[in-house]
């Protein structure tokens, strides 16, 4: 099938709203870290990648047309050369409201989790952020440079910037898509994912 959309934003920067909203406009299916979850047919082959294996890249989008957050928004730079003619995405917002998001919520999951074998922590923890998710001036580092080398490397003719709160006009606009009937998707909210994460009994107190 072969990409046509590649997110290269990180998580917490309404990544899963916009895997919805990629979605009702037909240009999903969307790859998304929830996709990847415990029993995920494609989890095993993006943990292998994770410790060090040789990707291909259409097996490991096998059934997906775009995608969006970690563990594809790793990979960017390298998604953006072997899919030339797809469109990118940077989904984004102010550095500050992101680490207020980020601390909240995955870091807490980092913090609490005993599962040092799953993508969170062999991909986002000890990758993305060099085993300092936890040093909030690092992280915030690490989150600008990756706004910044977005924007210095990706054509603005392929390159949407998506701040969060912009809603359907822009995304739309940029798809040539007519607006849809229903409201732009708007989920995954800080307490969203604490419950979801309380409820796999990480404790977020």
């Amino acid at each position: 099938m072969g990409l046509k959309i590649i997110g290269t934003g990180f998580g917490r920067t309404g990544t899963d709203s916009m895997r919805h909203a990629l979605n009702i406009l037909g240009v999903g299916p969307t790859h998304h870290m929830f996709e990847l979850e415990e029993g995920a047919p494609l989890r095993s082959l993006w943990l292998d990648l994770a410790k060090g294996g040789t990707p291909d890249w259409d097996m490991l989008f096998e059934g997906y047309s775009s995608c969006v957050d970690w563990p594809s928004a790793y990979y960017w730079r390298i998604l953006i050369d072997v899919y030339p003619e797809a469109k990118v995405i940077l989904t984004m917002r102010s550095a500050e409201s992101w680490w207020n998001s980020f601390e909240k919520t995955i870091l807490w999951y980092l913090q609490c989790s005993e599962d040092r074998n799953g993508l969170a922590h062999l991909l986002v923890a000890d990758q993305v952020f060099h085993g300092r998710a936890h040093d909030r001036n690092h992280a915030i580092a690490v989150y600008n440079k990756n706004v910044e080398d977005v924007l210095a490397t990706v054509s603005p003719d392929r390159l949407l910037v998506h701040n969060l709160g912009d809603g359907w006009q822009p995304l739309c606009d940029w798809l040539g898509l007519p607006i849809p009937s229903v409201d732009y998707p708007s989920g995954n909210t800080t307490k969203d994912l604490q419950d979801k994460l309380a409820a796999k009994g990480i404790d977020l107190s």
